[in-house]
């Protein structure tokens, strides 16, 4: 029920004069309570860490940008050839010709891809090289006028545990969003988007990291690229604290290829390899490791004098070497074998861990280019 103020007026007089109470109507009123003027609370100056994170902020935000791609598609009616979106993700400028560098599954299956700077300024980007292997792809775009500052590059062999990483990224089409966090673990690995191999020494953090955030950087607190945001664990697809990002170190080492050659050409030992048929014959052998099955003519592993299996005439399997280890790291897979020779240039020498008929033993290898 609604009431107006006369007749709230009125009902309140009588409850007065029933109770023997007698005030005028500016005694009623004025008995309110009143609405008290409120001032702003000076803050003060910000914490030294906020302003830390500001700067940091606005230096680097100029050195990311917004991906988002679409599919070229031929309407069946009208025979027209439309853009369709596909998705959004995020980059960071690598050099002042304009490359780009983001995550590989951001423009994969790709047929446009568009790179929108921190200014406002839209780009057709053009893809100059991909490494499914590492999940990691340059672009490039005509930058006609001022070319955004290219983000300053940091090392990952010396990241601690427990120092604060920053991660700039566009969730969910939200454009240059910051998040911070802490290093929570590092190597960790992931299998690569071919499935032949593992990408190793990944970061992980718990900076929020969504869908969106891909191929962007993971900063250090100086300001320097440490990582690129690839990838997280989350049951529902959401965030849930567990952020993975390539180190930076990988990426030193395949980018340049990719933007001379179009390419990542890993090193390799010369020798052929198949993961179903290694478990096979290393559990057949009750040993873990990987199987030679094959040595290529004129290869680094033949010239090192590696044995591949045999098969009998009967049809037996007489095994060959089997590598244990690189270095003195272990390796019980092929893909953990790629992953321990994507760590070394071609051209690099090496110490194999070998078992070969019972006997361990070393045998060093000068690796050589994957054909």
């Amino acid at each position: 029920m609604r009431f107006n103020r006369t007749f709230g007026t009125g009902l309140l007089l009588g409850i007065l004069g029933m109770t023997g109470l007698t005030l005028t109507i500016q005694q009623c009123w004025s008995a309110a309570p009143r609405i008290a003027d409120r001032t702003v609370t000076p803050r003060g100056e910000l914490a030294a860490d906020e302003k830390s994170t500001i700067a940091l902020f606005e230096r680097s935000r100029e050195s990311v940008v917004y991906i988002s791609t679409s599919e070229l598609v031929r309407d069946l009616w009208s025979r027209n050839v439309m853009e369709v979106p596909q998705g959004t993700g995020s980059g960071f400028i690598w050099d002042d010709a304009g490359h780009v560098v983001t995550n590989y599954h951001v423009v994969e299956d790709a047929s446009v891809a568009t790179v929108k700077l921190a200014d406002g300024r839209d780009y057709r980007a053009v893809l100059v090289g991909a490494s499914p292997l590492h999940d990691i792809a340059v672009l490039k775009i005509g930058v006609d006028l001022k070319v955004p500052r290219a983000v300053p590059i940091g090392t990952s062999a010396d990241l601690k545990v427990g120092q604060k990483v920053f991660a700039i990224g566009n969730p969910f089409g939200l454009d240059w969003t910051l998040t911070t966090g802490i290093v929570s673990a590092l190597d960790r690995s992931l299998p690569a988007e071919d499935r032949r191999g593992a990408i190793e020494h990944l970061i992980q953090s718990d900076a929020a990291i969504n869908p969106g955030n891909s191929g962007g950087p993971l900063l250090d607190s100086a300001g320097r690229l440490i990582g690129i945001n690839t990838s997280i664990y989350s049951p529902s697809g959401a965030s849930a604290g567990i952020g993975f990002s390539i180190p930076v170190d990988t990426v030193m080492r395949v980018v340049p290829q990719l933007i001379h050659k179009g390419r990542y050409t890993r090193a390799s030992l010369g020798i052929q390899l198949d993961e179903d048929v290694n478990r096979r014959v290393t559990d057949a052998m009750g040993v873990e490791g990987v199987a030679v099955l094959r040595v290529t003519r004129g290869s680094s592993a033949q010239q090192a004098g590696l044995q591949a299996l045999q098969v009998s005439r009967g049809g037996e399997i007489i095994a060959g070497d089997v590598i244990t280890g690189i270095n003195g790291r272990p390796v019980e897979s092929v893909a953990r074998l790629r992953a321990r020779l994507d760590d070394y240039a071609i051209g690099s020498k090496v110490t194999l861990d070998v078992l070969r008929q019972g006997r361990r033993m070393k045998i060093s290898v000068t690796l050589q280019a994957e054909n």
